[in-house]
């Protein structure tokens, strides 16, 4: 009987998350605002303050972050049968889509209809990135350390050539610190108070 309940969990991540891959444009970080829509407002398999941990651990490991954002999310629901059957869901569109437009892509990019459909596009995209870039910022701690290291990283990430995955483990040493310092701080004011 759990089986039963849980690959039917497992085909639902399926559909959900196919709906996402076919009908997102711009990769994984357009689709963060949209894996949030239907993970934890529809579905309610997660909650808020995961989407950030997922979205952190999906960037942080190899490969593409959609990919891994609904592998994570798949295992987290229904376990590995969960964790496949997101993965596919996700990835079978863009892998059908770029199979077809493979065969007519060079007759048509030419055009200047298609042209214009990617110029509106890249700007739908746009939005949707600034959206998933305002809702993970709602859910960031608020303090002058977790601004300064987005500030920092946005800076060395815009105009330098370092690469995002050492941005991502200084930031990451950094948040590690400043919570060691915090947390010793902390219990040193408790037994002065004592």
């Amino acid at each position: 009987m759990q089986e039963k309940s849980k690959l039917r969990l497992a085909l639902e991540l399926f559909w959900v998350f196919f709906r996402i891959g076919a009908f997102t444009f711009g990769g994984g970080y357009a689709m963060i605002s949209l894996i949030k829509k239907e993970t934890v407002e529809n579905k309610k398999w997660i909650h808020d303050e995961d989407i950030l941990d997922i979205v952190a651990i999906a960037e942080s490991t190899p490969g593409p972050i959609a990919i891994n954002s609904s592998t994570f999310i798949g295992y987290k629901v229904a376990g590995i049968l969960g964790a496949f059957f997101a993965t596919l869901g996700v990835v079978l569109p863009s892998f059908f889509i770029i199979l077809v437009l493979s065969f007519f892509i060079r007759q048509f990019e030419s055009l200047k209809v298609v042209k214009y459909a990617f110029t509106g596009i890249r700007a739908g995209i746009l939005a949707l990135l600034v959206k998933a870039f305002m809702s993970m910022g709602k859910a960031c701690p608020k303090n002058v350390i977790s601004y300064a290291i987005a500030a920092a990283a946005f800076a060395v990430a815009v105009f330098t050539d370092v690469n995002v995955l050492f941005i991502i483990i200084a930031s990451a040493l950094v948040g590690l610190v400043y919570s060691l310092i915090s947390e010793r701080v902390g219990k040193a004011r408790e037994g002065e108070e004592k």
